[in-house]
């Protein structure tokens, strides 16, 4: 069976971490999803509010570098946990358990551009240093004998 989704979106508030009795950190936060439609009564987007857990050493990193309203690409599997309430009513929730959390840019990133596109991309090269986007990263060969390697 396969069971593995991927979100993109911000966080809606910063991410909350706490320890199990056993030690083990988990960190728990919530995304703001846009859909890919508009609504065809008032032709906005719907937002979808995805909750999402995190975690050990995954649950540590968002909590550590993603704050509220935070671009971030989340990696997991859908889980739907059951609990009884305080009025002893039996309850469900759906949430993502994060395998993998990336960053998607930063709000300042995509304000220039439409929301939800990707940032300017840095590419690392065969020397390990960034490029800047749009640098020439091409150089000719001063060695070139005209034979082709394959």
């Amino acid at each position: 069976m396969l069971n593995r989704i991927i979100l993109q979106g911000r966080l809606t508030a910063d991410p909350e971490l706490r320890q199990t009795p056993a030690g083990v950190s988990v960190a728990s936060f919530a995304l703001a999803v846009d859909r890919d439609f508009k609504n065809k009564e008032s032709g906005e987007k719907e937002t979808d509010f995805i909750n999402c857990v995190a975690w050990r050493g995954t649950g540590e990193f968002v909590s550590r570098y993603f704050t509220k309203g935070s671009l971030a690409v989340v990696e997991g599997r859908l889980q739907m946990r059951r609990y009884t309430d305080r009025d002893g009513n039996k309850r469900i929730a759906a949430e993502v358990v994060a395998d993998n959390v990336y960053f998607g840019g930063s709000k300042k990133d995509s304000e220039g551009g439409a929301y939800g596109q990707a940032p300017a991309a840095y590419s690392t090269g065969s020397s390990g240093y960034a490029a800047a986007p749009g640098a020439d990263q091409f150089a000719e060969l001063s060695d070139d004998d005209g034979d082709l390697p394959f």
